[in-house]
């Protein structure tokens, strides 16, 4: 009973962040609603990772194991839902190419530096060194920052959802007022710090039916990687059945790159402060499954326009993600 109950108030509170992140959005604008909402969901994410590692049930690889889970959740699950859904209720969307491009390149550059560079140097298994930390901290803080600035000032235009098919009561909808939106922007942060805090304490149990299943621990981060991921998740699949695909888009790439931008520097951080060993590099099976999923989303976002046919392979490729951990 109690675990069905945290699990109903959780689902509350997912619900309440994307409405409140909707609030917010609606008020400052695109790029910033979808930064303001995906930076806050990884900032908390960042924090659980840290309270984590402090409470000593951590790994040196539940960073890595955590910023892969939501680079493939998000680069084939959140993704390949937005073109699925949006591809059947509209046929075809179209989006700004240079964008979606733009994140693509940043993403496919730091996920390579961080994640897969030192695995070819040293091997999956080696502990990072101080330089190694330092370096992926640096590029990652590097290359996140100079996206932000190319998607808020210098070429913002590239973000916008020019030529978006809407809702005909979001078209005439007059932006919230500045202190109706400050404060959904409070809830939003309550209802993500609730998430976490939920996420965390449905942790455990998690860990303990899946221990009697006889299933792999990785599957663990993959479930608390989901759950803290739903509020944008569902913001994302929303802006996709209303056909505001580049919405959805700047809210899913943009969730991966600062999962990466603001995550890995954290950590890494807070381990050469407190001399933890971190093993970032990934195994040859997930070098494979992430060059695969940057590959295919190169291909599917080519031409400006997508389809239901690119939502579902990348639902396949996160279906052989999932597969390939279950059966490791």
């Amino acid at each position: 009973m109690a675990l069905a109950a945290t699990g109903a108030i959780l689902v509350g509170c997912i619900l309440a962040a994307v409405h409140h992140g909707e609030v917010v959005a609606h008020r400052v604008g695109e790029p910033f609603g979808t930064l303001i909402l995906a930076g806050a969901v990884t900032i908390i994410e960042a924090s659980l990772i840290l309270s984590m590692m402090l409470s000593g049930s951590a790994n040196p690889a539940l960073p890595r194991d955590t910023v892969f889970a939501a680079i493939m959740l998000i680069l084939n699950g959140v993704v390949g839902g937005c073109l699925l859904v949006g591809g059947i209720r509209h046929g075809e969307q179209r989006f700004v190419l240079e964008g979606v491009n733009a994140a693509l390149c940043v993403l496919a550059a730091m996920a390579t530096l961080v994640l897969v560079l030192p695995s070819v140097r040293g091997g999956a298994a080696a502990h990072y060194s101080e330089a190694q930390l330092a370096f992926a901290a640096i590029v990652s803080t590097l290359l996140y920052a100079t996206f932000v600035f190319v998607q808020t000032i210098r070429h913002r235009d590239y973000f916008l959802p020019a030529g978006e098919g809407v809702l005909a009561g979001d078209a005439h909808a007059s932006p919230p007022s500045a202190r109706t939106a400050a404060g959904s922007l409070g809830l939003l942060l309550l209802a993500l710090v609730s998430v976490v805090l939920l996420s965390k304490s449905l942790s455990e149990p998690l860990e303990t039916a899946i221990a009697t299943a006889a299933l792999p621990r990785a599957l663990v981060g993959i479930a608390i990687a989901a759950l803290v991921l739903a509020p944008e998740s569902l913001a994302a699949l929303r802006a996709a059945r209303r056909n505001r695909l580049q919405t959805s888009l700047n809210l899913a790439l943009g969730s991966a790159l600062a999962t990466i931008g603001l995550t890995i520097p954290t950590v890494a951080i807070a381990a050469l402060v407190m001399g933890w060993p971190l093993s970032l590099g990934l195994d040859p099976k997930g070098i494979t499954l992430l060059t695969l999923s940057l590959g295919v989303a190169i291909l599917s976002f080519g031409t400006g326009r997508t389809t239901i046919l690119q939502g579902a392979v990348h639902l396949v490729l996160l279906t052989a993600y999932i597969f390939s951990t279950v059966f490791s």
